[in-house]
């Protein structure tokens, strides 16, 4: 890879000339952006039509066009395989121009396709996975980490039960790169605090018989049953624990609980269960006006990750704009060092590890009493200020943070 620092240099020469030389600076006069998604499977509902509509909903409200290039959105199913997406971004990049890939729900083919990025230097925004590995051993100028990750996940949900005083652990975790590295995280805030891990149980995708694992977290013995799964697998994990009478003895911790599965799953069934999520549709009146945008186009109310494509497409078009250009150097460095402030976050802005800083904040799901209208889901707990919820620079493997590219 040719030096960044020298690419930096003449991105900023780019940005500095601005838009006076625009057009002549657009890639095939149009700008792709490319959502590379679970279409059909277990994720579909947290991402798949909502996030396509979600960057559809940007590109009309930027205008449909960025210096005088239009702007074109194509949509792909990686059927949660890390192999698919790889070669889907590697075909969309090298032979379909398209210049951004967004979404990725599922953190295998997130992790597969921030590899294909680093090594083609075109832009992925990961709003649907949460492995730190974006961040971290496949970092590069070209992917930004945006709505949330697993550390920030520990630091919410695991620490707020560990501070209660649930020291004893058991998991159950999808066994793919998600589960795995949410457990992992959440291992290390309960032994920071004193705590064991009593063992852990790990499921295939998309798990619908959970009476096995379920006899496991009863055997243990644990005070807490930490669900390392989310979507489809954590609403039969969730129900299959009621039916069991997990919760009579022991206490659910749903480490990745999305809007949406609380509508699944009901109040009665999920009410009092806390969870960590960056955005909420209902925690502002900027946040409650694109909620019900949305709603009008999709039928539901959008969660976290819809709501961070939506921002981060915006976020990367004002970028293509002020850099006057959408060569990727140009458009990472301006996407650096631009803050972001929108509905999502009033104060976000990209760490040079890709990571985009905003805060979380942990919830409580609202029992069917509390509840007074539609959507009406969750209740404020606390902020967890960015600095906080996400990794310390300091402990980043990310060589641009480091120094020492691998």
């Amino acid at each position: 890879m040719t030096s960044f620092l020298g690419r930096l240099l003449t991105s900023s020469a780019l940005i500095a000339a601005g838009t006076s030389v625009a057009h002549a600076q657009m890639s095939e006069d149009m700008v792709r952006i490319g959502v590379l998604t679970d279409m059909s499977g277990i994720y579909s509902d947290l991402a798949g039509d909502g996030a396509v509509e979600a960057v559809r909903m940007a590109v009309e409200d930027f205008g449909g066009e960025v210096n005088g290039a239009p702007i074109d959105v194509v949509v792909y199913d990686h059927l949660n395989q890390a192999d698919v997406a790889a070669a889907k971004a590697r075909e969309w990049f090298d032979v379909e121009g398209v210049d951004m890939i967004t979404d990725l729900s599922n953190s295998g083919a997130a992790l597969a396709v921030a590899g294909v990025a680093r090594e083609m230097e075109r832009h992925i925004i990961v709003n649907g996975s949460s492995n730190i590995g974006i961040t971290n051993d496949v970092c590069s100028p070209y992917a930004v980490h945006w709505a949330y990750d697993a550390y920030s996940l520990a630091n919410g949900t695991g620490r707020a039960v560990v501070e209660a005083g649930g020291l004893e652990w058991f998991f159950l975790t999808v066994d793919f790169a998600f589960g795995i590295g949410l457990e992992e995280q959440v291992t290390g805030v309960v032994e920071d605090a004193g705590g064991e891990v009593l063992g852990s149980a790990r499921h295939p995708l998309g798990t619908t018989d959970f009476s096995s694992y379920m006899l496991q977290a009863q055997s243990s013995g644990a005070e807490i049953v930490g669900i390392a799964s989310t979507g489809g697998d954590a609403i039969n994990a969730i129900n299959a624990a009621a039916e069991f009478g997990i919760t009579q003895d022991q206490t659910l911790a749903a480490l990745l609980l999305w809007l949406n599965d609380i509508h699944s799953i009901g109040l009665e069934a999920a009410g009092g269960l806390q969870l960590t999520n960056g955005w909420y549709w209902d925690m502002n009146e900027e946040s409650r006006e694109f909620a019900n945008r949305y709603f009008e186009r999709v039928g539901m109310m959008p969660n976290m990750s819809q709501a961070g494509n939506y921002s981060a497409t915006m976020h990367y078009l004002k970028a293509i704009e002020t850099a006057g250009t959408d060569d990727p150097d140009a458009v990472s460095q301006a996407m650096r060092s631009t803050p972001i402030s929108d509905f999502f976050t009033d104060d976000g802005y990209i760490r040079e590890d890709g990571r985009m800083m905003h805060d979380m904040y942990l919830w409580k799901v609202k029992t069917p009493e509390q509840s007074e209208y539609d959507w009406d889901y969750l209740e404020a707990v606390s902020t967890i200020p960015a600095e906080e919820a996400f990794q310390p620079l300091d402990q980043s493997t990310c060589y641009l943070v480091t120094g020492e590219e691998g």
